[in-house]
């Protein structure tokens, strides 16, 4: 059974979904309005490899993850560049799903966008002032915490506790009754886009969104509210307050990634080490990222950076090189080792334990060399099929063929020749068509069973 951690309760509990056999899981996606960063490869990895998981385990999942396509950052950009806020919002989400791609993150079953539900937004706002949990001022309308009992406990801190840090993370406004009261609606000002509303022209407030579209496509007591750690205060205190205000029940667990740090320091704009994702992934394999963020585990910090992508990049290698030679060994058809099979969930059911799951599959590939080194195919065969299943769950796709090329029949020729002259004792000539080779490209590697090649 999968026990994940709630950071509403810091307990470890078992993931009982709200309807048998299936499960409804929202995660927080992008303000689009620049490229996107090493952070939201994080948070967007973690969801993406639990959702898969989920899917594995043989349940009916409904993803969702949203796009938040107005926002003061995204206006003040397109201002900056005499654009439109749609257009440059629009432009940013493509540029966020074309890098997800790259990462081979599954497309959510649904991505709302912000403007799309504004009239839903509307309609939580009105149940809050009939309830009496909010009130309008002239520069929108706000939330009451002082109205909500428990104010705070997802982020771990009384109300008090939370007024003493308020200047840092909550919007200054002398029209609040209280520096932690939050915008639910944001009265329109000149040249910003608007919607009518019953309190005047005006914009949504940030959390309200989230709210209307979680409500809305999964449901209220949805399964699983997710997203990164620096999310959990203000934005996910303040959504839960408002589905509480509503006399709503939202969702049944939170689940928060951590951050990422380069150089031993969280990265921010402000340090100068905020690498776009599409600067890290021009440089080095998608999948060795994808495989860094499975080693680190999802709660934890963890640190992106030549020296931890080097690393993950050879581990990855490994895999490759191992699916290579399963694939030339013409193994017999087997199921999964469910030896294997059955530590890996045990890992995974561990609150998404991924870097033992990971310790698990490579257990299997030391395994299945030695006995394909013993000439055991039955076992190899088994252990292989393991490998392949375990990397699908993780969304790790391994690359068990080079890439073809007009010369493939010529580069077999070299390949035998040089079998050839090692056989007849002229290592010279060996290592004259090892060089030949590797000039054009051509890996080399010699296993008890032959040589194997691909390209570089």
């Amino acid at each position: 059974m999968l026990r994940l951690t709630d950071s509403l309760t810091g307990d470890k509990v078992e993931f009982t979904p709200r309807d048998s056999g299936k499960a409804s899981v929202y995660w927080c996606g992008p303000t689009v309005y620049d490229a996107p960063h090493l952070g939201h490869a994080r948070s967007t990895l973690a969801f993406d490899i639990l959702v898969r998981y989920l899917r594995w385990t043989g349940l009916d999942v409904t993803a969702v993850s949203n796009i938040t396509d107005i926002d003061d950052k995204i206006i003040a950009r397109a201002a900056d560049e005499g654009t439109t806020e749609p257009e440059l919002a629009r432009r940013f989400e493509d540029v966020f799903i074309a890098e997800m791609d790259r990462l081979d993150v599954a497309h959510p079953d649904v991505r709302p966008r912000a403007t799309e539900y504004v009239d839903a937004m509307l309609d939580v706002i009105g149940q809050l002032v009939d309830r009496g949990m909010a009130y309008a001022t002239d520069s929108g309308v706000y939330f009451d915490v002082d109205r909500l009992d428990g104010y705070g406990a997802l982020a771990g801190q009384t109300p008090d506790q939370l007024r003493e840090g308020a200047g840092a993370r909550v919007e200054v406004d002398d029209d609040k009754a209280d520096p932690l009261d939050f915008a639910l609606w944001k009265a329109a000002k000149p040249g910003e886009p608007s919607w009518d509303s019953p309190w005047g022209p005006g914009r949504p407030g940030w959390h309200i969104e989230c709210v209307a579209m979680s409500l809305d496509l999964l449901g209220d007591g949805f399964d699983i509210h997710g997203g990164g750690d620096d999310l959990v205060f203000p934005h996910h205190e303040n959504e839960r307050a408002e589905c509480l205000g509503c006399d709503r029940p939202f969702a049944r667990l939170w689940v928060h990634n951590g951050m990422v740090q380069v150089g031993a320091e969280k990265m921010s704009k402000s340090l100068g080490n905020f690498k776009t994702l599409a600067e890290l992934l021009d440089e080095w394999d998608p999948r060795a990222l994808r495989l860094l963020v499975l080693q680190t585990h999802y709660r934890k910090t963890m640190e992106i950076g030549p020296a931890t992508l080097a690393t993950a990049a050879t581990a990855l290698e490994r895999l490759d090189g191992f699916a290579r030679r399963a694939a030339a060994a013409g193994l017999p058809h087997a199921d999964a080792d469910a030896g294997t099979v059955d530590r890996f969930r045990e890992a995974m059911d561990d609150d998404l334990g991924t870097a033992a799951a990971v310790a698990i599959m490579f257990d299997a590939v030391r395994d299945a060399n030695r006995a394909l080194d013993a000439g055991d195919t039955d076992t190899t065969a088994a252990l292989s099929a393991a490998v392949t299943e375990l990397a699908g769950v993780l969304g790790l796709r391994l690359v068990a063929d080079s890439t073809a090329g007009d010369d493939d029949a010529e580069v077999d020729e070299l390949v035998e020749a040089r079998a050839a002259a090692k056989e007849a004792g002229n290592y010279a000539e060996a290592d004259r068509i090892r060089d030949e080779l590797t000039a054009r490209g051509i890996v080399l590697e010699d296993t008890p069973t032959g040589t194997t090649w691909r390209r570089a």
